[in-house]
């Protein structure tokens, strides 16, 4: 991914991931979750074995899969590139993987993304199938069901990389900054998403700068808050995680870091 100052010339330095630290030990409801999880991966790879068996092409990507902050950034890079240039290898969907992937799974990343269609991070990053845990919603917004979902990844997965997506022409960015200036309330539950990006609103801008420059300091204050969580926290300060910012520039399909 490009550094923020590279934005939008669509290209840049690889970037240097941040570290994060592992915490030991583990708790009743984390071994409790972990046994019912492995017994539903159980349950489907016994529904597996009884279809009828199919010739598989064994897989041609075997480099390692990334294991640190550093090479799980790199190695998004490299997808993001693919795909900018056309060249995307949609990996990992071959036969062989697919039953591999129904006894368990060993994601590299988690992408705290948008809702939005334009920008599905396994297309984006040319990923396939168990390489990254994906959790969207509206303008990224954070809440106890999102926080969880990046908790488990990272904390029962050892997943060494967060990223929180963000990207350019935000509707729900858009919405938050046009709701601020009118006033005017979201029907139903929109408006916890408006309330929720709105300490992010630059209100040094005006116009459609302020959405923008909203768009990337949402990505920043979410990118804060998952870093203040305390087991999160710990892991990076050990270099075992890394919680970066991000935005994907609709017009160029360029990801490129935010400070």
């Amino acid at each position: 991914m490009n550094t923020d100052s590279a934005a939008h010339r669509g290209a840049g330095r690889e970037p240097h991931p941040f570290a994060g630290a592992r915490p030991t030990g583990g708790t009743v409801r984390r071994t409790l979750l972990r046994t019912a999880l492995t017994g539903a991966a159980a349950l489907g790879a016994g529904v597996g074995a009884a279809r009828p068996a199919t010739a598989a092409t064994p897989s041609r990507d075997t480099h390692p899969r990334p294991g640190t902050p550093r090479e799980a950034l790199q190695e998004l890079a490299a997808g993001n590139r693919r795909w900018r240039a056309f060249r995307e290898r949609h990996p990992h969907e071959d036969p062989a993987v697919r039953r591999t992937l129904a006894t368990g799974q060993h994601p590299f990343a988690v992408v705290l993304g948008c809702i939005d269609s334009r920008v599905p991070p396994e297309l984006v990053f040319d990923q396939g199938l168990g390489d990254l845990m994906t959790v969207r919603t509206a303008g990224e917004v954070l809440d106890e069901a999102v926080l969880g979902s990046v908790a488990y990844g990272v904390l029962e997965l050892g997943i060494p990389l967060v990223v929180v997506l963000g990207h350019q022409a935000c509707g729900a960015v858009r919405a938050a900054v046009e709701a601020e200036r009118s006033g005017t309330t979201l029907p139903a539950h929109m408006q916890y998403l408006v309330d929720q990006i709105g300490p992010a609103i630059d209100h040094g801008k005006e116009g459609d700068a302020r959405i923008d420059a909203t768009v990337s300091a949402n990505v920043r204050l979410v990118r804060s808050r998952l870093a203040a969580e305390p087991e999160l926290a710990s892991r990076i300060g050990t270099g075992k995680l890394a919680i970066v910012g991000a935005r994907y520039e609709l017009t160029t399909q360029a990801v490129h870091r935010l400070a």
